[in-house]
């Protein structure tokens, strides 16, 4: 059963990676960077603070425990426990991947950039969204994100798609701790 998993996510890595452009490959590069998205990352951070004030500090933990609990889940322990090669390290794909810019580690079994986009895309939804109702669009940034990593030949999709998963987790867990910290110290200072 594993062995058919693992052949579908190949054969479906295979087509997605196949669709590539010599003008896009810069440009996706670019998107699975960090520093193009730092104005979005401060927008968001512009609407804590519009919608919490003062009493912003808690949003401001939730999102780093979310990016800690994603990061280090995928990164410290699955990475290194399951050892799945990246494709453009794996010599299965020599001369087939398309792999434009750095491979990255050795391993990419489950996506450390999926697991922090979809896990900031969550906490970012649960904290803001009955006042901003487009910040759910986030997941379609998360899915574009999440992507380019298929795109450039370092994550086979299961990799993402696990990694999305173990981020959506990671914020509903530091949304619930982040919440009854706030109570717990709200009740304290009354």
């Amino acid at each position: 059963m594993i062995d058919y998993f693992k052949s579908v996510d190949e054969q479906l890595f295979q087509f997605l990676n196949s669709y590539h452009s010599d003008f896009l490959d810069p440009i996706i590069f670019q998107l699975t960077q960090t520093w193009p998205w730092i104005p979005l990352y401060i927008f968001l951070s512009i609407l804590v603070v519009k919608k919490f004030g003062k009493n912003c500090w808690w949003v401001f933990i939730s999102i780093g425990l979310t990016i800690l609990f994603a990061d280090q889940f995928t990164s410290g322990f699955m990475k290194p426990f399951f050892q799945r090669l990246r494709p453009c390290h794996d010599p299965m794909w020599e001369g087939i991947v398309h792999n434009y810019g750095k491979c990255g580690g050795l391993y990419g079994f489950a996506s450390s950039h999926a697991s922090n986009s979809f896990g900031i895309a969550t906490i970012i939804t649960l904290t803001l969204s009955d006042r901003f109702k487009a910040v759910r669009w986030l997941f379609l940034w998360a899915i574009l994100f999440s992507y380019t990593r298929i795109y450039l030949g370092v994550h086979y999709p299961a990799d993402v798609i696990v990694g999305g998963f173990i981020g959506i987790l990671s914020g509903f867990l530091a949304f619930e701790i982040s919440v009854f910290l706030n109570k717990k110290i709200t009740q304290n200072t009354l």
